[in-house]
């Protein structure tokens, strides 16, 4: 398991699909005041390097010990979320309307998903100035997965989905990050047409 240090130093991936202008102490204020919850210091920490974007191929999975509907061992953390607007890319911001959207739980503090998948911050337990824990949403299924205890520790368990790919010994899995992310472009560059989104025929989602 890597540290929370060396997983940071290499954490963006390539490209500038999803990134938000860089974060300044205002931002975070104001997203906390609209959230209702205080953001946790290793999350602020990655956001500083980059403000939300595509995650390195290295650490765009996190193992889990049962099977959901993405994978038997995994589920994706592929993009992560960054704070405010920009290109009209989803942005942690738009949390609210998401939950109510899709039929999800409260308080969370959504991070990464399509819609029908998310890996959200989970303050049900701890309250919104605690700790909170890193809990992976199935809509569709009505499956809730813990995956970590808080975020820090979160980041330090992910590792390469490739690794981890039961059907692709080579290193080739599947639904690689590049293919999901040409998906969620080419429906970007459409928005009345809906397009298949990572999960086979499921949609993808963009921000209202």
């Amino acid at each position: 398991m890597a540290g929370f240090e060396e997983v940071k130093a290499t954490f963006w991936g390539e490209g500038l699909y999803g990134v938000k202008p860089p974060l300044t102490d205002a931002v975070v204020e104001n997203a906390e005041r609209r959230l209702g919850v205080r953001l946790p210091a290793s999350l602020l920490e990655i956001l500083w390097v980059q403000n939300g974007g595509v995650v390195a191929d290295s650490w765009n999975a996190f193992p889990t010990d049962m099977p959901t509907s993405w994978s038997e061992n995994h589920v994706p953390f592929d993009e992560l979320m960054g704070i405010g607007r920009h290109d009209g890319r989803l942005s942690v911001l738009d949390t609210s309307y998401l939950v109510e959207e899709w039929g999800l739980p409260s308080p969370l503090v959504l991070l990464s998903g399509d819609g029908h998948c998310w890996i959200a911050l989970d303050y049900r337990a701890c309250g919104k100035d605690g700790e909170p824990s890193v809990t992976w949403f199935d809509v569709d299924d009505s499956l809730e997965l813990p995956l970590a205890a808080d975020f820090q520790v979160f980041v330090e368990r992910l590792t390469a989905a490739a690794s981890l790919d039961l059907d692709h010994a080579d290193g080739n899995p599947s639904t690689s990050s590049t293919a999901r992310r040409s998906v969620v472009s080419s429906s970007d560059s459409d928005a009345g047409t809906p397009s298949s989104g990572p999960l086979g025929d499921k949609q993808s989602i963009r921000s209202p």
